[in-house]
């Protein structure tokens, strides 16, 4: 606390330290009087301020060598006074600046600073920092008038060379910031706000100091990086700030284009002022312009992020107090912000985008013409250089690069229409975006990838369309870049065209560059796409709205002109294939001329030639094509929404075309492309929108079904309703079937695969909906030793019913077969059999209409059992497969139709193609699951006898083969064999002198030398024997290895002797050890049957 509050007890207490300050200049003296100082309170000093003064300024004027640690102890001294004074006199505190300066000054034969020690330094800067802080009032600006012009002058050159030679780091940081408070840009608020006047004849003084204060600025800004980074980021403040004010257009627009006349005293002084002129603006901004680009170059690097932050301040404040006068320098200063938007540091990238925003909001470019054209003229030098920056940079580059273009159309903002009118930017623009785009289409594997069958036929339709509209994208490969990152800035590009653009011009000059080249065709569906999206504000980020909203009539007519273009023929109906049916199906326009669908015969006269050799490459284009229009398709949707249903007449049907694509890219993405369509125009499935459409869907089918010739991808549309659809479709399609059925019969030796193949689509979807009854069926007619396993209470039925069967199998086993005839009689079915199967089931309900539809395509596959086309036959063996499934509850039909297919099925299974054979094979074992003993005496006398030996005959190269082997034709029927022949024997009920059939061919297999997979399945059908007759299984396989010795109970008896117990280890002894091992624990713990 101070002791001293009053002036008079102040002046007794300071005078006698002053008078000896006077009388003698040393440290020690200062430093009393410096004590005593801290005891005087704030007003009494203030009273006392140039009592106190006089000495310590009296010690700075003293002639004579100067001594450093006396110097500083009174500068110190000083700046302590001025932080508790306030400086009232003009003359007083430009006394104290010049004499302040002046402890700085180097001797007159030198340009460079004094060489004093840094603590000097230190205290002096300080002390002027102090000083101008201190002055009161209207004070200060007596220092900015035309007659202190020298003495600022001199200042501003020591703070220079101060800030740029000095190696102190604080030094340097202290002189900038003297600096900045010397031309009156001071961070504080203590200073008072300069009016319009003030502020302009500061403007005028500081022009004079503008070029070498920001030549010196730059050359410290890209200085050594060891200099530190605030030194830096104190010298951008500086720059921007005294920059900002010289060069500032209100101060520019006030200035007369005459200079004035000063008086005569000041004529000197007058040559020193700067007249800031137009012909001066001009000229100081093109230097500038020279300054910034290297200051942003090297800035924008910086390792250190509040570099890159302050230079998107000085980026800010310039565009808003300069963004006329320094509008040349605008290209580099705005690449720099738009660059610095996808910064690594989160505060760079939050201001970054803050101040994008606020230009945008303020409309900067949007009200100077000047600024927009920079930016026209630096989009298009980025779009010629873009192909070749995109082929040289790394990911990091590219991504940098993409950046500062999106970042120049979003600033553009409406204003893109005036790069958009011209022709040269807009072909440079879309071609860059042409040559960027290119995909990658050598991979092998989307050719590849194929959708076999009707794999698809099971799935749930509900939740399955809500998940795959999640993963609709198909990621794509691109020439130029790898990283996601990359595209995802160029679709925002496309969208911030589409969204602030022309939409009639962008659509109308990317069809053209749709329609120029097929090596641009992808690349402008892509681009068309993202036009769109953006146009519709879908996932677009802009830095603020546009002017005037987009008309949805004018959105709806671009997507029906680009839907018309995408469905053509000539773009819609591409080779994707090697396959020689998919190839004639996919071209039989080049033949026959028809269109496809209403209205595009126009197409047909584009259409090009068909290609001898079709390429790899070739295929994979086509193939992506395909897939970007379809989620083309999917994007309108969702940029119309529900004013998307009336363009579904157009649209539904070429896009459930390719769901049913072969190529499994092609089919994924349009079933994605129909999740969009449900989302956007409000079905709750993709069941629901088949449903619901279905009437136009089947008359459209119905139409192309007369003439598959030409139309052979109507088969394909008919497949994916019946794939995600339910059994309430089976009544509007049931006379298309019909229809093909009728086709079928006139036509089966030209036609007969592609109408398979739709049979085959109708019988798996008719096995879906109305096949879960069999399992339950299934259930019933198992072996009831599974189910009864672990019941504790037997009833009095079943009881009855052992009893029951006990008396059949005796009666079986002593020869006495009742219905032996009966079963002779099956072998040779009267001709009038089917009419009395007929008359006895009059009395029985008719047939539900999917039952009787899968008899008419059974009764029609048997025909065409026998084709000679390998692919038929195993076209008509699959559909077989699924009648047998879907009729099975209805025996008395299935068994009329299974003994008429019998004699064309027996060909098949013995001496067809192996293919054939394997197919053949599992409908044997569907039918034997569902028909039971029916076909136990033909299969054992017409099947059995052929499959063994064919077994046995195959054992020997199936043992000797290599790993190679598993992946051969042959292997893989073995392996159904083996895995079949098993439930077949307890389905048919098979006799012992069969089982003893089969036992013995698989024996072979339960060798250690044959691969594994075969072992097991052997091992399989042993169990299943286990199961029918153990104690001969038992006997054959003791006869092969037996681990025990029997011992007779009693010596009268004869000891048991099996040739088992005589071999040796051999191949056969594991697997044989593992059976007998199951079979006692089977005996022992009543092990339920295998499955």
């Amino acid at each position: 606390m101070a002791v001293f509050d009053t002036p008079q007890e102040a002046f007794g207490a300071l005078r006698p330290a002053c008078v000896r300050l006077t009388r003698a200049q040393t440290v020690e003296n200062v430093a009393r009087l410096r004590a005593r100082l801290a005891a005087v309170s704030a007003p009494a000093l203030q009273e006392l301020q140039e009592y106190v003064l006089f000495p310590l300024r009296f010690a700075l004027k003293v002639p004579g060598p100067r001594r450093e640690r006396l110097v500083q102890s009174v500068v110190q001294c000083i700046s302590s006074v001025l932080a508790a004074t306030c400086v009232k006199k003009q003359e007083l505190l430009q006394e104290l600046f010049s004499e302040l300066c002046t402890c700085l000054s180097p001797p007159s034969s030198s340009s460079k600073p004094a060489r004093l020690s840094e603590e000097l330094k230190l205290a002096v800067i300080q002390a002027l920092h102090t000083l101008m802080h201190s002055a009161y009032g209207d004070v200060i600006l007596s220092l900015y008038q035309p007659s202190t012009l020298p003495l600022l002058g001199f200042a501003v050159s020591l703070l220079l060379g101060l800030a740029e030679q000095e190696k102190a780091k604080q030094i340097k940081i202290s002189a900038l910031k003297c600096l900045q408070v010397l031309v009156l840009q001071c961070d504080c608020q203590e200073h008072r706000h300069l009016d319009e006047e003030e502020a302009q004849q500061c403007g005028d003084l500081f022009a004079s100091f503008l070029p070498g204060i920001s030549i010196t600025l730059s050359r410290v800004i890209t200085g050594d990086i060891k200099q530190g980074h605030k030194t830096t980021v104190s010298a951008i403040r500086l720059f921007y700030l005294i920059v900002g004010f010289v060069m500032a257009d209100a101060q520019l627009a006030r200035i007369p284009k005459n200079k004035e006349k000063l008086p005569v005293e000041q004529s000197r002084i007058s040559e020193l002022m700067v007249h800031r002129g137009p012909d001066w603006s001009k000229s100081t901004a093109e230097k500038l312009s020279l300054l910034l680009h290297k200051m942003v170059e090297f800035s924008s690097v910086h390792p250190h992020w509040k570099v890159r932050l302050e230079l998107v301040e000085l980026v800010h404040h310039l565009l808003r107090n300069c963004g006329r006068a320094l509008v040349a320098s605008f290209s580099h200063l705005l690449k720099a912000v738009v660059g610095l938007v996808n910064d690594e540091s989160s505060e760079v990238q939050s201001r970054c985008n803050e101040v994008l925003q606020g230009i945008a909001e303020q409309r900067i470019v949007a009200q100077n013409r000047a600024l927009a054209d920079v930016l026209s003229e630096n989009l298009h030098s980025l779009a010629t250089a873009l192909p070749r920056l995109m082929n040289s940079q790394d990911d990091a580059g590219k991504v940098s690069t993409l950046s500062v273009l999106l970042g120049y159309l979003k600033l553009l903002g409406p204003k893109i229409n005036l790069v958009l009118n011209s022709v040269s930017h807009l072909q440079r623009l879309s071609k860059a975006l042409m040559q960027v785009l290119e995909l990658d289409v050598a991979d092998v594997k989307i050719v590849e990838a194929r959708r076999w069958g009707c794999e698809g036929a099971c799935r749930p339709s509900g939740p399955l369309q809500r998940g795959v509209q999640k993963g609709r994208a198909q990621k794509k490969y691109f020439r130029f870049f790898t990283e996601e990152r990359v595209f995802q800035l160029l679709q925002q590009i496309c969208r911030v065209l589409g969204y602030y653009g022309n939409l009639y011009l962008l659509v109308d000059h990317f069809m053209g560059l749709y329609g120029e080249s097929g090596a641009y065709r992808k690349q402008a569906a892509m681009v068309l796409n993202e036009v769109v999206a953006g146009a519709a504000g879908l996932g677009v980020d802009v830095l603020r709205e546009r002017e005037v909203s987009l008309n949805v009539d004018d959105l709806k007519g671009s997507v029906v002109s680009i839907l018309d273009e995408y469905t053509d023929q000539a773009n819609w109906y591409l080779i994707t294939s090697i396959d020689t049916e998919e190839i004639s199906h996919e071209h039989p326009v080049q033949r026959s001329g028809l269109a496809a669908r209403p209205g595009g015969a126009c197409g047909s006269a584009l259409l090009p030639a068909p290609e001898p050799h079709v390429t790899t490459r070739t295929l994979n284009s086509h193939i992506w094509q395909i897939c970007i229009q379809l989620e083309g398709v999917g994007c309108f949707a969702a940029v119309l929404g529900k004013e998307f249903r009336p363009l579904l007449l157009s649209a539904l049907y070429p896009v459930l075309e390719k769901a049913g694509d072969k190529t499994l890219l092609i089919s994924e993405t349009a079933l994605g492309t129909l999740g969009d369509i449900c989302e956007a125009c409000g079905y709750d499935s993709l069941q629901c929108l088949i449903n619901e459409n279905s009437d136009y869907l089947v008359n459209g089918i119905s139409l192309n079904l007369r003439q598959l010739a030409h139309q052979p991808r109507a088969a394909r549309v008919l497949d994916t309703m019946l794939r995600h659809s339910d059994a309430s479709l089976l009544p509007l399609v049931e006379d298309v079937i019909q229809d093909v059925l009728s086709a079928l019969d006139h036509s089966y030796s030209t036609q007969a695969s592609t109408f398979l193949g739709v049979l085959h689509s109708v019988t798996a979807a008719l096995a879906q909906w109305f096949g879960a009854s069999r399992g339950e069926e299934q259930t019933g007619e198992w072996p009831q030793g599974a189910s009864s396993q672990g019941q504790q209470v037997v009833t009095r039925q079943e009881v009855e019913q052992f009893f029951l069967d006990y008396v059949r199998q005796k009666q079986i086993a002593e020869g006495n077969l009742p219905d032996a005839e009966a079963e002779e009689s099956d072998e040779v079915p009267p001709p009038a059999q089917p009419e009395q199967t007929s008359s006895d089931t009059a009395g029985e309900a008719p047939l539900p209409s999917h039952a009787q539809l899968a008899k008419d395509v059974m009764e029609r596959c048997i025909h065409l059992l026998s084709d000679g086309r390998l692919r038929v036959r195993l076209r008509v063996l699959d559909v077989l497969e699924l009648c047998v499934t879907v009729l099975h509850p209805h025996g008395n039909h299935l068994l009329p139709l299974a003994h008429r297919a019998w004699p064309a099925l027996v060909p098949r299974l013995t001496s067809d193609d192996p293919l054939a054979v394997l197919r053949a094979f599992k409908v044997l074992c569907a039918l034997a699951q569902r028909c039971g003993d029916f076909l136990r005496q033909r299969f054992c006398r017409d099947v059995l006898p052929k499959l063994s030996r064919s077994l046995l005959s195959q054992a020997p190269a199936s043992a000797r083969a290599g790993p190679v082997y598993s992946h051969t034709l042959a292997f893989k029927l073995q392996l159904a064999v083996l895995q079949g022949l098993g439930p077949l024997c307890e389905e048919l009920d098979m006799g012992e002198s069969d089982l003893n059939k089969v036992a013995d061919a698989c024996l072979i297999y339960l060798s250690a030398k044959q691969p594994m997979k075969l072992q097991e399945a052997a091992q399989s059908v042993f169990l299943h024997l286990m199961h029918m007759d153990p104690d001969s299984t038992w006997l054959l396989l003791t006869e092969v290895c037996c681990p025990h010795r029997y011992e007779p109970p009693h010596a009268s008896l004869r000891p048991v002797k099996l040739r088992g117990m005589e071999t040796q280890r051999n191949e056969f002894t594991d697997n044989v050890l593992l059976l007998l091992e199951r079979l006692q624990r089977r005996e022992s713990q009543e092990e339920p049957s295998p499955p």
